[in-house]
């Protein structure tokens, strides 16, 4: 079933169960969807879809830490409850493992050596685990294997 069904029938089986907090999710998806959309003048595809929901996914892991840095746990356990919703409409992430592996053959690939060479790595390394994996940890995994090279 394309993304965009899905979606449409979350948000109808949320409507039926009254479940408030899965339908705000859903209608927030809902609405980024269409705002890109909107955007680019075009339907968007399930990859498209990825996209969005990877970005929002990101978006609310972003929210989770501020607001446990800022004692908001009942904030925080609401943008746990999104992102729980978001991922139904991601792609399995990929294990540590998996990631590593594909550091250390993009590292070999571009030659890196050191830290400095960050940005060769990411450029190449980005793309292959959009909407796999989630960025904030593969820099941080990429950073500690390129500084345990010097």
């Amino acid at each position: 079933m394309p993304l965009r069904e899905k979606l449409e029938e979350d948000i109808k089986s949320s409507m039926r169960s009254h479940d408030q907090a899965r339908l705000d999710a859903l209608r927030f998806l809902k609405f980024a969807v269409q705002a890109v959309e909107k955007e680019q003048k075009k339907e968007l595809d399930d990859a498209g879809m990825i996209e969005v929901a990877t970005k929002q996914a990101s978006d609310r892991r972003d929210s989770i830490k501020a607001f446990e840095e800022g004692g908001r746990d009942t904030m925080a356990a609401k943008e746990a409850a999104e992102l729980v919703v978001l991922q139904e409409f991601l792609p399995p992430q990929m294990p540590a493992e998996e990631i590593m592996k594909l550091i250390k053959d993009t590292v070999a690939e571009v030659g890196a050596t050191s830290i400095q060479d960050k940005g060769k790595l990411m450029g190449k390394l980005m793309p292959q685990v959009r909407g796999k994996a989630d960025g904030t940890v593969v820099n941080e995994m990429a950073t500690k294997y390129l500084e345990s090279l010097a």
